[in-house]
């Protein structure tokens, strides 16, 4: 039996990047995936050929009635939920003085508003079946400010601590909630973001440890540890998956050294 056999996941932000590589590994791992994103995609085809019963919903994750709505749904079709993965999120900022309202809201609503109503959407099925594993996607730019990153770093940092305060809240229901921080990770969202600027794009992968940027399957891997078994006892904890970004600063010296 494949050990995510017979669970049923919700994943936001299922059509792509890091949701989609999410939804690949779940499927393969013998789960039932009910994807959410605005858009649709080819990619899915992957998913319901491991996971026949799997499908893709059209779906605003501020939208909190339609979260709810299709909680309730998924409650009733399958009897259970047993793991949300958030992954829906956009990528915008700025300075502050710079930053336009309307921005800082459109960031805000959708990575940390989203993830809060898709967390409360299916808390009531949770804690009904007194289990459930919660994984949000925040990032290391949530524990390490970004410059020019404002509203999604304030946002991914917003993300962190509510994990861990579901994790408070419902431990004793059986319910764990982790987080998992990316770093650069190779997915359109960072694409558009980074290939105006190669420059920007090369001076990161200086500072990742390993010498490249991710890829969503690694994620996938974090967040298939986090939704299985093997992860019973962890629970509010913030992962880090990001090729030692955030391990520290590189200076040259161990290319001085002659250790490259």
């Amino acid at each position: 039996m494949s050990s995510l056999e017979s669970k049923v996941a919700i994943i936001t932000g299922a059509a792509s990047g890091i949701g989609l590589a999410c939804a690949r590994r779940y499927a393969a791992e013998g789960a039932t995936i009910v994807g959410v994103d605005r858009q649709s995609t080819d990619g899915w085809q992957a998913v319901e050929a491991l996971s026949p019963k799997s499908r893709l919903h059209k779906l605003d994750v501020t939208d909190g009635a339609a979260q709810k709505a299709l909680a309730q749904e998924v409650t009733q079709e399958f009897g259970r939920i047993d793991i949300l993965l958030t992954a829906a999120g956009v990528g915008a900022g700025g300075p502050v003085g710079m930053l336009e309202e309307e921005a800082w809201d459109r960031v805000v609503d959708i990575n940390l508003k989203g993830t809060f109503l898709s967390i409360k959407s299916v808390l009531e099925t949770m804690t009904a079946q007194r289990s459930g594993s919660i994984i949000t996607i925040a990032s290391v730019e949530g524990i390490n400010g970004t410059e020019g990153g404002s509203a999604y770093n304030a946002s991914k940092g917003g993300v962190i601590l509510l994990s861990k305060n579901v994790a408070i809240d419902y431990g004793r229901m059986g319910i764990r909630c982790n987080a998992i921080c990316p770093g650069f990770i190779e997915t359109p969202m960072l694409q558009e973001l980074l290939d105006p600027m190669p420059e920007f794009k090369a001076d990161i992968q200086r500072e990742v440890k390993m010498g490249r940027l991710g890829k969503p399957d690694e994620i996938a891997g974090a967040a298939y540890f986090l939704a299985s078994e093997d992860s019973a006892y962890v629970t509010g904890h913030a992962l880090v998956v990001d090729g030692g970004y955030t391990a520290g600063h590189s200076h040259g010296v161990v290319e001085m050294m002659g250790l490259v």
